[in-house]
């Protein structure tokens, strides 16, 4: 009887506070991305406000996602285990009363000795002392499970309170962005040369080509590093050692903004009505962006590294889930893919060459 209480006493595992942690950081996280979004109205750069606060929004969302679902499997991995301890104890309980409950005339059938019955003390004194260290074992993971579940429901109203906030803040930008008239332009956009240009490719980099060929020759500056930033946060899909593009799978509605200072060649419908944007960092260099949902920005302009190019497809409100590489779940289903290509000199080039694909 001492060793199942003793046995029962050390089952006890031990939950860490990572969980915890990581929720409520997580909120604080979203709470600050709301608190730019009202500062964002005063800025004096509004359009960089605001694609930062839409970009903080993300993250914060995907943050309290992940918090909340680490709250919520902590929180049945608790209720698991209470169960189960619940279900010790009850045996060791029914059987310490079924000792109480034997007859006196049959408890009293063999005499015991005096250090039998100083035995039976002390084994009753132990049983008693885990006991109550059980009962206040169980008393603790009470608590704790309702702590979870009160922070569970914290995180999941603050995540609707998000998704609300980060749909204001990208409608915000997508206006700002169309109001804006104080960038430098290198070409004026001649749509009859761009359908002329569209007609006569049958693929993207052809009609990449085509456009660059139009254009005056810029002034030399950005090399080759592989350190360039993605336009968008997401997971590579293939990234083999050819010079074909890569995918990114973004989440729905995410913000995709120029890793660098570029002219905007073209932004619009392309092949099969897949949306492209194209960008020229430096000569003979194109960035080749396909997928997009929302477009932002004038062909002809000279954008800043960091821009607000557009928005990704999808309903962010349906994702309960975050991107990672290991996890699969319903945000695996809803991720938008992201399609990145470099040319050099009209030949296409591993993107790992310009981009951080690690």
């Amino acid at each position: 009887m001492r060793l199942a209480v003793v046995l029962i006493c050390l089952a006890l595992p031990a939950f860490g506070q990572s969980a915890d942690d990581a929720a409520r950081d997580a909120i604080v996280q979203l709470q600050e991305a709301q608190g730019r979004l009202e500062a964002a109205g005063s800025a004096r750069d509004q359009i960089r406000a605001l694609t930062e606060t839409v970009q903080a929004y993300e993250a914060g969302l995907a943050a309290v996602r992940s918090g909340l679902r680490q709250v919520t499997s902590q929180e049945a991995d608790l209720a698991e285990d209470l169960s189960a301890r619940r279900a010790d104890l009850g045996h060791l309980l029914g059987t310490l009363s079924t000792i109480s409950n034997t007859p006196e005339p049959v408890a009293r059938r063999k005499s015991q000795r005096p250090i039998d019955a100083v035995r039976a003390g002390m084994l009753v004194a132990d049983v008693t002392e885990g006991l109550q260290s059980e009962a206040e074992a169980l008393r603790t993971e009470l608590l704790q499970l309702e702590e979870l579940r009160v922070l569970r429901a914290e995180a999941a109203e603050n995540l609707e309170e998000g998704l609300t906030g980060a749909q204001t803040a990208r409608a915000a930008l997508g206006q700002a962005v169309s109001e804006r008239r104080d960038l430098p332009t290198r070409f004026e956009d001649d749509p009859i040369q761009t359908a002329l240009i569209m007609a006569s490719s049958d693929t993207l980099g052809a009609f990449a080509d085509g456009l660059a060929a139009n254009l005056p020759d810029p002034e030399a500056g950005l090399k080759r590093q592989g350190n360039l930033p993605l336009p968008v946060e997401g997971i590579i899909q293939s990234a083999g050692g050819g010079k074909e593009g890569v995918y990114i799978a973004a989440a729905p509605q995410a913000l995709v903004t120029s890793p660098v200072a570029a002219t905007l060649l073209y932004r619009g419908p392309l092949l099969g009505d897949v949306n492209v944007v194209i960008l020229e960092p430096a000569p003979d260099v194109l960035f080749v962006f396909a997928g997009l949902e929302t477009l932002y920005g004038a062909v002809g302009e000279i954008i800043p590294a960091g821009a607000p190019l557009g928005l990704m497809g999808g309903d962010a409100t349906k994702v309960n889930g975050i991107l990672t590489e290991n996890e699969t779940d319903e945000s695996d289903e809803a991720a938008q893919p992201l399609y990145l290509e470099v040319r050099e000199g009209q030949s296409p080039v591993n993107p790992d060459a310009w981009f951080a694909l690690e």
